[in-house]
C-alpha cells in the first residue's frame, strides 16, 4: 500500500486527527504527512476546514483513483477493501 493510501485510511479512521498522530500511525515523518495531505488536497481526494487549532478533513469517496493498477476504483472502494483487510488481520482478542 502506498503512503498516500495509508494517510487517507488514517484520516478516514479519524477525520480530525492531528498530523502528528497520523504520522505516528503511518510510521512517517510529520513533514511527509504534510506533503501527502497537500498532494491529496491538490488532486481532489481530500479537503479540510479549520476548526479551532485543528483541522477537520473530508474525503471525497466518489473520487476515482488515478493509478492504472486501480483503474476505475473509487476512494470508497479502496477504503472498504482496507477495512475488510484490517478485519481479517484482527486477532481473537482484538
Amino acid at each position: 500500500m502506498t503512503n498516500h493510501a495509508r494517510v487517507l485510511a488514517a484520516i478516514a479512521d479519524d477525520n480530525n486527527a492531528r498530523i502528528r498522530d497520523i504520522a505516528a500511525h503511518c510510521r512517517l515523518t510529520e513533514r511527509a504527512v504534510q506533503k501527502i495531505i497537500t498532494d491529496l488536497e491538490r488532486d481532489g481526494y481530500l479537503s479540510h476546514t479549520r476548526e479551532g487549532r485543528g483541522n477537520i478533513y473530508r474525503i471525497d469517496p466518489s473520487k476515482v483513483l488515478r493509478h492504472p493498477a486501480e483503474a476505475g476504483l473509487t476512494v470508497a472502494s479502496l477504503l472498504s477493501l482496507l477495512v475488510k483487510a484490517e478485519a481479517g488481520h484482527a486477532g481473537p482478542g482484538d
